[in-house]
């Protein structure tokens, strides 16, 4: 009778009912709400302190250990409230193998930490590759590359989680990517970034790691990088900035002195 009873329903449901993944309509509205939901995300970061830890290890192509690169730093804002970077701890760096450019930092500002807001979103491709569940959450999963590749920009190549409820990123994995000088030879390792919901609302980076080996022409060069960013607190400011005309002085409930009587 059980058997017959689930033959029942499902004869008598209705069509589509079943269905699990998104039509290409459905997907295209996904995508235009997860971006603006990182849009909002995007304004919101920027008004929040936090501490960001970065340590990148170097090895022989044998694995042998080599060099490191060590780097505490606040993100806080100034008196008058503009956004500034303090360092915390700097040790003298001993990489021998690598050396940081400045791609590499810009993928540490603002690939790894990798947001796709409305306004960036005509500069990739956005596939939708299915469902999938990342640590209990519920997640579609987009592979997203750039569309063309412009001098001087960094951009994201890899996939994207995205949860189902949220609208946000969650978890995202691939590499930076961008045009390069004619006989520069870098090379770019394979990342992760893993979010994690900051005041219950939107999901932020805390952790980036990569574990790569890096294929240059002078040989192959193992690579360990993690970041972490830690203690997020929204900035408040304690100061009340009034913008306009002048304010005209209210009148006093003290009575002027009299005047002095005329000669």
């Amino acid at each position: 009778m059980r058997i017959f009873a689930v033959i029942f329903l499902a004869a008598t449901l209705p069509l589509g009912a079943s269905k699990t993944e998104p039509t290409r309509d459905e997907i295209e509205g996904i995508i235009q709400k997860f971006a603006a939901k990182e849009s909002e995300f995007s304004k919101a970061r920027e008004l929040y302190t936090y501490r960001q830890t970065i340590r990148i290890q170097e090895f022989e192509g044998g694995g042998q250990a080599r060099g490191r690169f060590d780097l505490v730093s606040d993100i806080i804002f100034s008196p008058e409230g503009k956004r500034t970077e303090r360092i915390v701890r700097a040790p003298s760096p001993t990489l021998q193998l690598v050396s940081l450019s400045p791609e590499d930092e810009q993928d540490l500002r603002s690939v790894q930490p990798f947001v796709l807001t409305t306004a960036e979103l005509s500069k990739y491709q956005v596939d939708y590759l299915g469902k999938e569940k990342l640590d209990e959450i519920d997640c579609y999963v987009f592979a997203v590359k750039p569309k063309k590749l412009e001098p001087g920009q960094r951009y994201f190549q890899g996939q994207v989680w995205v949860d189902d409820l949220d609208l946000q990123i969650v978890k995202s994995y691939g590499r930076a990517t961008g045009l390069l000088k004619k006989g520069n030879d870098q090379r770019f390792p394979k990342f992760e970034t893993w979010r994690e919901q900051i005041d219950g609302k939107y999901w932020f980076p805390v952790l980036t790691k990569a574990d790569d080996v890096l294929q240059f022409d002078s040989g192959p060069v193992g690579l360990k990088m993690q970041v972490k960013y830690e203690d997020y607190k929204q900035f408040r400011a304690t100061t009340t900035i009034t913008f306009g005309d002048a304010v005209e002085t209210p009148p006093s409930n003290t009575p002027p002195a009299p005047k002095p009587p005329k000669p």
